[in-house]
């Protein structure tokens, strides 16, 4: 009686430990480097080139990035009542109409249509 319950006990041991084995090979491999609470652009797809990020909104960015920006990564922080998502424009000081909007933790590695147009970014409550 022992032994069964101690063969069923390994069993799913060996169960659980191939389910965290293959989650972890699930998660995407090429996640995006952004610190915490911040947005970040790169100039190249898929999260290479150059990268600048912020904590904060931006009306007008630099000019190394500013029309330059091919993929994006919102590692805000979420709660009650915190802008989360942010929202990147066509044009400095947050005109020129919306060219891509991040939900939280939303990773883009390319949008064709936002590709090289972003000038300024805010942080909203919603997209």
């Amino acid at each position: 009686m022992i032994q069964a319950k101690k063969k069923t006990l390994l069993t799913y041991a060996a169960a659980a430990l191939l389910a965290l084995a293959t989650a972890a090979a699930a998660a995407p491999a090429g996640a995006a480097e952004c610190p915490s609470g911040h947005f970040c652009v790169w100039t190249d797809a898929n999260f290479a080139g150059q990268r600048a990020n912020w904590s904060g909104d931006d009306g007008w960015w630099e000019s190394w990035i500013a029309d330059e920006d091919s993929s994006w990564a919102n590692h805000g922080i979420s709660g009650p009542g915190i802008k989360d998502h942010v929202q990147v424009y066509r044009s400095s000081g947050q005109s020129g109409g919306m060219s891509i909007c991040l939900a939280p933790g939303q990773e883009v590695g390319h949008n064709a249509a936002a590709n090289d147009v972003g000038d300024s970014h805010t942080w909203s409550m919603g997209c």
